[in-house]
């Protein structure tokens, strides 16, 4: 499997798409004037405790206030900043109110973005990522990747950052990623080196603030997405932008040395996007509808509470039966929707409806195909078996907001609900309106401003029945077409 990696810069956002066998699999997208908190590191001030819900406002410099649960707390606190941030240690959760309260600094780290109408989510268990190490100050454990299949090599890992930990005087956690896989003692050291430099940094810019402050930020997404691409044998990165092209290639010449003869600036004519028909597949992954190969289809549905996804046989018949029709496309189905959350970086709750399967062979079948392809993906997904109404629940962790929330905002005309009254429902709403300023009002004229749809409803289908109306009040009614209302829109004037 080749992947390359696209990367197209302008002033105002930066897009990265990741490819793979010259399909989209994924796109970020970062905007200069939005650019995304997950990773930074602020020094906060508690500026309301909730018992009740076991959380915590903190202002950490920002609009809104961000929020911190209990379970994201390290505890108990032990004063290491001279009064003004707490390094705390692990341990069960804790009530809030006996760690926090009103007026309290401490070190926080943005886990996910604000998202709509809700602050960002706070932890106290910081994480520093460089290349090959996740640096953890607060924690003393040493992971592995579960990415790294090879027992020999996660041992070898394991005592490595431990014989080195343990030399360089470091006594911090550390998780090793999946990046990390062959390389040599000297290279972690630097790496662990690198990122002990790096908290301290943060430590003693957390001791010189006295207010709610940003202290660190993460890579800007050009970098962040070469760093966090482990695993990924990309052959290629092609960069529109000659300046941040030669910025990437002195980046990874330090950190990714593997990845810098990889690096190519893109001169052409035509954007980089276009010629590989990334813009095609992000128009079509903000529609509803996916077509499958086959003939059938996905229906995407985003809610806040959750997404649900809806399989369709649509206009395949299959050269079988039934039974053997409706699993072709489930199979091609699970595959698709495990690309159709990357694409979209769909998070929460999400419910897959399959098509009914009478066969437990086949449905065990659908969901080791979903299985196998969730593998790809680097959000974390949890996925159950197909309940007793035949539906799939699963859950994928969201630290971002989706592609649908980071290009689009909800329609003003219908309010986010997806669909319009129709003109017939506008007309009789209008009826009952004319009625109610009739008896309330005296008036020697009714004026009715309405769009172009309603206004032909009531001159045709509807024209009886305003004539009828306009007997009834004894009152003259004038149509005046609006062209800037909505279907929903109208008014009656009374002259």
């Amino acid at each position: 499997m080749s992947a390359e990696l696209l990367i197209n810069i302008t002033p105002q956002e930066s897009r990265a798409a990741l490819l793979e066998n010259g399909i989209l699999q994924e796109v970020l997208i970062e905007r200069t004037s939005k650019r995304g908190m997950v990773g930074n590191i602020y020094k906060g001030k508690v500026s309301r405790v909730l018992p009740g819900m076991e959380a915590a406002f903190v202002d950490i410099g920002l609009e809104k206030a961000a929020f911190l649960h209990a379970s994201d707390l390290t505890t108990p606190p032990v004063e290491t900043f001279t009064g003004e941030v707490d390094t705390l240690i692990k341990r069960a959760t804790p009530k809030i109110t006996d760690i926090l309260y009103e007026g309290k600094k401490l070190l926080v780290q943005v886990i996910k973005d604000p998202l709509g109408t809700k602050g960002a989510r706070l932890t106290t268990y910081i994480t520093l990522p460089s290349r090959f190490l996740v640096l953890m100050p607060d924690d003393t454990t040493i992971g592995v990747s579960s990415k790294i299949e090879s027992t020999e090599e996660r041992d070898r890992l394991r005592a490595l950052v431990t014989k080195l930990r343990e030399e360089l005087g470091y006594q911090n956690g550390y998780i090793v990623r999946t990046a990390a896989e062959g390389i040599s003692e000297e290279t972690l050291r630097q790496d662990m080196a690198f990122l002990r430099k790096l908290w301290s940094s943060i430590e003693e810019a957390a001791l010189a603030s006295s207010e709610a402050s940003l202290l660190y930020s993460d890579l800007p997404l050009v970098l962040r997405v070469l760093r966090d691409m482990v695993g990924e044998p990309i052959e290629r990165v092609l960069i529109d932008s000659r300046e941040t092209a030669h910025k990437v290639r002195e980046f990874s010449e330090k950190y990714i040395p593997d990845l810098a003869t990889a690096i190519e600036h893109y001169p052409g004519e035509r954007p980089i996007f276009d010629l590989h028909g990334v813009e095609e597949e992000i128009q079509k992954s903000l529609q509803r509808k996916v077509p499958l190969k086959s003939g059938g289809y996905l229906i995407v549905d985003q809610t806040e509470a959750m997404t649900t996804i809806d399989v369709n046989t649509g206009g395949f018949v299959g050269s079988r039966n039934l039974e053997e029709t409706i699993f072709r496309t489930n199979l091609e189905a699970a595959q698709a929707i495990a690309r159709q959350l990357r694409l979209r970086n769909l998070g929460g709750i999400i419910i897959l409806d399959f098509i009914d399967m009478n066969q437990s062979e086949h449905r065990q079948q659908v969901m080791k195909t979903l299985e196998k392809a969730l593998e790809k993906d680097y959000a974390k997904t949890y996925v159950c078996d197909v309940s007793p109404l035949g539906l799939v629940e699963m859950t994928r962790k969201r630290t971002r907001e989706s592609l649908e929330h980071v290009l689009c905002e909800s329609c003003p005309t219908c309010q986010g609900r997806g669909y319009l009254k129709t003109a017939e429902t506008v007309c009789y709403e209008l009826f009952r309106e004319i009625l109610r300023a009739a008896r309330q009002f005296e008036a020697k004229e009714l004026l009715v401003l309405a769009s172009q749809e309603v206004i032909d409803m009531l001159v045709d289908e509807e024209s009886d029945s305003l004539l009828e109306l306009q007997e009834f009040v004894s009152i003259p009614i004038r149509l005046q077409v609006e062209v800037l209302y909505t279907q929903e829109q109208f008014d009656v004037v009374l002259l």
